[in-house]
């Protein structure tokens, strides 16, 4: 099958969606990227923080995910349809602080309400009504993407066959939340943050670049910054080193791309993840789960440990732990897939092996 013959992007209007908060966003709309004929099991792809819904791309232009998303590759885009949607509160077209609200008649801005990754969910199931998709084969995730994925087979346990997330674990820790909160504080002390309000001319740039360089460095291992810069010197004007240049171009990156309104309403987000609020503890959540679940946890990620991850495995009904050592840490989900992609090819080819 070629590729590109097969290949779309496009949004759907999901219409008028009340949060968990019970405030009523109106007019929601997601944007998708899609692959391969309705005829094939559709394998559903959910994003990471700054993600979006590029996970296969072009040619020209390949997506965050493209790696693992290939013709005959780990999930081969020859045999499985994918489909990734804009998480409700991303900057790529979906519903977010960047939407126009009806009530003001301008951007939603700082009054974007908080969402959760359950309302997420809920949007991206409303989005799958409309393409009249009542199945999927596989719903696949890391990082804020794998908390979706749990939260899918908890609220939609008949929906799926197999879930898989990868670098998430069943709630995110203080240890995680407090790195949140330095993020947060970096943005929300920018001369130009307005109380959420600035304009396109004056944005909390230096703020939004100063969060993505504290993520940065809970993303990558103290060992894989050492082995890479190795206190070489950089010769620019801003940075001493190699290693304070690089997390200034990842500063400028973000800040060229991302809106500071949707950062903030994201780590909100993430920050409330948790299977078991309301539903008696993760673990009784975790029961809840009737499709095979295969989990993935990297070796030194300071966010989501894997013996974490390896407990919510085992509270389970059926599923399976795979330990991936990485220098990488929690971006490990994002690299080196011949260490760990041939496990996600086999359980999508054979799900009730997934016990030995």
């Amino acid at each position: 099958m070629n590729l590109q013959q097969s290949y779309q992007t496009g949004k759907l209007l999901i219409g008028d969606f009340e949060l968990e908060s019970g405030d009523i966003l109106s007019n929601v709309e997601v944007t998708y990227e899609r692959s391969g004929p309705a005829s094939r099991e559709m394998v559903l792809v959910c994003h990471a923080l700054t993600g979006d819904q590029f996970a296969i791309g072009t040619d020209t232009a390949p997506g965050w995910w493209n790696g693992l998303l290939q013709p005959e590759g780990y999930i081969d885009t020859d045999r499985y349809q994918v489909m990734t949607f804009n998480v409700l509160g991303g900057c790529n077209g979906t519903t977010s602080a960047l939407s126009m609200n009806p009530v003001s008649g301008d951007r939603y801005a700082a009054a974007f309400p908080e969402i959760t990754i359950r309302d997420m969910v809920s949007v991206q199931r409303l989005a799958l009504e409309k393409l009249e998709i009542s199945h999927l084969k596989a719903v696949i995730g890391g990082s804020l993407g794998g908390m979706q994925v749990m939260e899918w087979g908890v609220m939609y346990p008949d929906f799926m066959d197999v879930l898989i997330p990868l670098a998430a674990t069943p709630f995110v820790s203080d240890y995680a939340i407090a790195y949140n909160h330095l993020a947060k504080t970096a943005i929300t002390s920018d001369p130009n943050w307005n109380d959420g309000y600035y304009t396109a001319d004056r944005l909390p740039a230096a703020g939004l670049g100063l969060a993505r360089m504290v993520g940065m460095l809970t993303y990558r291992s103290d060992h894989q910054y050492n082995e890479r810069f190795r206190r070489a010197a950089s010769g620019k004007d801003d940075a001493a080193y190699e290693v304070e240049s690089y997390l200034n171009y990842q500063g400028e990156k973000l800040v060229a791309r991302f809106d500071a309104n949707c950062y903030m309403t994201l780590l909100q987000a993430m920050n409330s993840h948790d299977i078991g609020r309301e539903r008696g503890g993760w673990q009784a959540a975790a029961q809840k789960i009737k499709a095979i679940v295969l989990t993935f946890g990297f070796s030194r990620d300071l966010l989501f440990p894997p013996e974490e991850i390896k407990r919510f495995a085992a509270a389970v009904p059926s599923a399976r732990h795979v330990d991936v050592d990485t220098i990488y840490g929690h971006d490990g989900f994002l690299l080196e897939f011949e260490k760990w992609g041939h496990h996600i090819r086999d359980v999508l080819e054979q799900p009730m092996k997934i016990s030995y």
